[in-house]
């Protein structure tokens, strides 16, 4: 892929002094391997950060961690000035590859799950809880799909269904796992258009990236990762040669053009077999 350097949208001035996110020296390993060391980065209130960095890096483990699924060897992780958060206030889309799209149910009931840390894991959903699915589904496109086996949309209409169950969530925090893998530019753009209504709603969003280009344009902050957390700053400041080269390594080609725009490319795109660090 390639990057040009995009100046990112204005940070917003956070709506309160206390952050999102507070990650403090976290180190985190998988299978007895380090797959992040000693990470530090606060995330503000209604930001979005593109965590970006070649395969292996530790973005999925990240977003795991974040979200409670996967243990963390030392550090913490604090969340809206609390140690421990409700598991309604986070909601987390995970890449597709980890998904068994053959289970038998609807998109209606899988968006539905979302209202489930609100309504208790045994109770029906109200007629409210309803209300808020299919305005979820309304909002990315979906409202006639309601009824499909979720295993017979596209690539795209599969993860718009997974972002709506977090709409209908009503989480203050969105955790998303390279959704964008996969999916034709129409689809692609309709998952921006609905983080644009969330950066209204003040919700914050750490989404995990390949494309470099996109980072830089659609989010407040880039953190560039590779186990360790190279750089978290606006595009223009994170996309700096050293940073680059300290994040990828070999797998990149940096060329300063007669302009001053540093180009960037990024060839270190195939599957990882553990589903992504």
């Amino acid at each position: 892929m390639t990057a040009s350097s995009v100046i990112a949208p204005t940070v917003a001035d956070p709506v309160t002094t206390v952050p999102a996110l507070d990650i403090r020296h976290l180190t985190v390993h998988y299978r007895q391997n380090e797959a992040l060391h000693d990470v530090s980065v606060t995330i503000n209130v209604g930001e979005q950060v593109a965590i970006v960095g070649p395969n292996g890096a530790g973005k999925s483990t990240l977003l795991k961690a974040i979200a409670g699924l996967q243990p963390i060897t030392s550090g913490e992780i604090r969340y809206f000035g609390q140690e421990r958060v409700a598991p309604n206030e986070i909601a987390y889309v995970p890449q597709r590859l980890q998904i068994d799209w053959r289970f038998p149910v609807s998109v209606s009931d899988v968006v539905l799950m979302g209202r489930v840390g609100r309504i208790g894991l045994f109770r029906r959903p109200s007629q409210h809880d309803r209300q808020l699915a299919q305005r979820a589904l309304e909002r990315v496109g979906l409202a006639a799909f309601a009824n499909r086996q979720i295993g017979q949309l596209s690539g795209g209409q599969q993860q718009r269904v997974f972002l709506a169950r977090a709409l209908a969530q009503e989480a203050r925090l969105l955790l998303m796992d390279e959704p964008l893998v996969g999916l034709d530019i129409p689809s692609q753009d309709e998952i921006f258009r609905t983080l644009a209504t969330l950066r209204q709603e003040g919700v914050t969003v750490l989404t995990a990236l390949h494309d470099l280009q996109q980072a830089a344009r659609y989010f407040d902050r880039v953190m560039l990762l590779n186990r360790s957390l190279i750089a978290c700053a606006p595009a223009r400041a994170a996309f700096t040669a050293a940073h680059l080269v300290a994040t990828y390594g070999g797998h990149l080609h940096l060329l300063q053009s007669g302009d001053g725009l540093l180009t960037v490319a990024d060839s270190c795109c195939n599957p990882d077999p553990d589903g992504g660090l």
